[in-house]
């Protein structure tokens, strides 16, 4: 069985773990790789080269520091259906979503390349009479980001191209659930020429992220995962006066109104809830039909659940693969049992289902749960899995009012042909990333991936702007040259 290794200074080292876990593939429960939970001095080790490398790093030029990037676009395009398959492999979702993956993380990478633009300052002359004025970025020094299982191929591209291309060095600690693509991705970013030290990779679980939280050397750390660890990794890192940004979990609703066009409305909210079997943070969980659109939506989203096929998804005709593990569909199944008793009726139900050929995965079929009463646990709670639970309004108000009645913050959508009603909603929801007749509101790389509420704690999100703002300190220089200071010549 294959150990997985640490990437530290330019090359490949054993982590010094005793222990470690299995990775398995959860289509079909068969073993992958055996990942190390390195331990804090194993972090430490890789943060003393970063400390060193930083050093030179920092003094290299902004223009030339994109140019590893530039390379690493081109290898991320010619390794794309290793990559998806590997994701596929380890994480469940289908080769389609595995792509699609890879060219959000190209995307960024593109975004971060413009950072001789991204990083000026800003100055004035005369801000007193023959005083001049400056504001400067410079790069923070060593930063990490803890990431996790959904997106093993993306989520580090949401802060890593950026971190670099400001100057910094740059730690990743994947998920131990999927540890396997960020391998292979620190394969093509040795390939891509980055000085030894810039690009970091340390395996492991609570340990090592406690090692990166409390290292005085570290000073800003990127999270996503749920919303606990994400208090608890923001209250950490602020208590040792790091920066964060952690992204935490969601409940995204999503509001049908009686003019939408259902048969658009049906195949983007099943392609939300399902897809990824549920497993992403912007996928839709809660839909509030308003007045007469309960009827038609419900039956037609009933039916497109019914007609997905779930299944290993290397193989072309799946639409939907596994959850993560035996834990989390036990979890999910236990959520919707919970939702049964609460009052609510399942109208298409994916419990207790399993798949030919692959009769040990973690399947969990397209589930529709009708009449959720809006109080109730599985109303209220992340389910991270292929679940959307049905809500009634009888108007807009209504569904405002119970879309913003909710501690999360993540993403609220609209399916409507009203114009007034799609800008009432857009300026009145409480949620950081917002979609008009679109099911996953997912920010581009040129603009901050948003967050409200529990579904985020910091200032600065990660993408764009956001991210060489959180990578970077400003130094405002104030200055005078008197005349009589001035040579002679």
């Amino acid at each position: 069985m294959e150990r997985l290794q640490n990437f530290i200074d330019g090359g490949w080292r054993a982590s010094s773990a005793n222990d470690a876990l299995k990775v398995l593939n959860p289509a079909s429960a068969t073993v992958l790789a055996e990942v190390p939970l390195s331990p804090a001095t194993d972090v430490n080790a890789a943060v003393e080269v970063a400390e060193r490398a930083f050093i030179e790093w920092r003094r290299t030029p902004v223009v030339d520091r994109i140019q590893p990037l530039f390379r690493l676009k081109t290898l991320l395009e010619q390794h794309r259906e290793e990559l998806a398959l590997s994701i596929t492999n380890e994480c469940g979702k289908t080769l389609v979503e595995s792509r699609a993956e890879i060219l959000r993380a190209v995307e960024n990478v593109e975004t971060a390349c413009a950072m001789p633009v991204l990083i000026q300052g800003t100055n004035c002359e005369d801000i007193a009479r023959g005083i001049d004025e400056h504001m400067i970025r410079q790069p923070l020094g060593v930063v990490a980001a803890i990431v996790p299982f959904n997106f093993p191929g993306m989520i580090a591209f949401w802060f890593f191209p950026y971190a670099v291309a400001a100057g910094n060095c740059f730690l990743l600690k994947p998920s131990e659930r999927v540890p396997i693509t960020s391998q292979k991705l620190f394969e093509l970013i040795q390939a891509a020429g980055f000085p030894p030290g810039v690009m970091q990779l340390v395996n492991g679980g609570r340990d090592a992220v406690n090692a990166i939280l409390d290292h005085p050397g570290i000073k800003a750390v990127s999270f996503v995962g749920s919303t606990p660890t994400a208090k608890y990794i923001y209250s950490r890192a602020a208590a040792n006066g790091k920066r964060a940004q952690c992204q935490g979990g969601a409940k995204n609703p999503v509001v049908v109104m009686p003019d939408a066009d259902m048969e658009m409305t049906t195949r983007i909210l099943a392609d939300s809830a399902f897809g990824c079997a549920g497993q992403r943070c912007l996928a839709a969980s809660v839909a509030v039909t308003v007045g007469s659109a309960r009827s038609t939506f419900t039956d037609q989203i009933a039916a497109a659940a019914k007609s997905r096929k779930t299944g290993y998804g290397a193989l072309p005709d799946v639409d939907m693969g596994p959850v993560i593990s035996a834990e989390s569909k036990a979890r999910i199944e236990g959520l919707i049992a919970k939702g049964e008793q609460a009052g609510a009726r399942v109208v298409v139900d994916g419990r207790g289902k399993k798949v030919e050929g692959y009769e040990d995965g973690y399947f969990v079929l397209p589930t529709v749960l009708d009449d959720v009463p809006p109080d109730s646990e599985t109303a209220r709670t992340e389910i991270f899995g292929p679940v959307l639970s049905l809500i009634h309004a009888q108007t807009i108000e209504e569904a405002i009012a119970l879309v913003n009645g909710r501690s999360y913050g993540n993403m609220a959508c609209i399916f409507t042909t009203d114009g007034a009603n799609a800008r009432r909603f857009r300026y009145e929801v409480q949620a950081g990333n917002v979609g008009i007749n679109v099911g996953v509101a997912a920010p581009m790389s040129t603009f901050p991936f948003s967050g409200w509420g529990d579904s985020f704690f910091g200032d600065l999100h990660a993408q764009a702007h956001h991210a060489v703002e959180f990578f970077t300190q400003t130094k405002v220089v104030v200055e005078r040259w008197p005349k009589e200071w001035s040579r002679k010549f």
